[in-house]
């Protein structure tokens, strides 16, 4: 029997790998103002797009050891790195009015 946590671990896998899901999970992450949440976040949804920092390499054009950097918990991803990350994950970065 799985325990919970591996159930839910699961389960949240699966449901980023929809790129509404993926976009909507970011966007709650950066709607909390923790950076740190946010790169968790990211971390996840490659993982789920992708499976590996490997693959992402690949697709971005990235080494390894600055993904792991990019995307650790004292991570500070460049723009045009962010670019690359969720370019290669089908999403992309866009700017909103705030609500009055």
């Amino acid at each position: 029997m799985k325990t919970r946590s591996k159930a839910w671990r699961e389960s949240l896998r699966e449901s980023l790998n929809d790129p509404k899901e993926a976009a909507a999970y970011l966007d709650a992450a950066l709607e909390e103002g923790d950076k740190e949440a946010f790169l968790l976040a990211l971390r996840q949804v490659a993982d789920a797009r992708l499976g590996s920092i490997g693959k992402l390499s690949s697709e971005t054009g990235l080494n390894r050891e600055s993904l792991y950097r990019t995307l650790s918990d004292k991570g500070n991803p460049e723009l045009s790195s962010l670019d690359k990350l969720l370019h290669a994950l089908g999403l992309r970065l866009s700017v909103e009015t705030l609500e009055q």
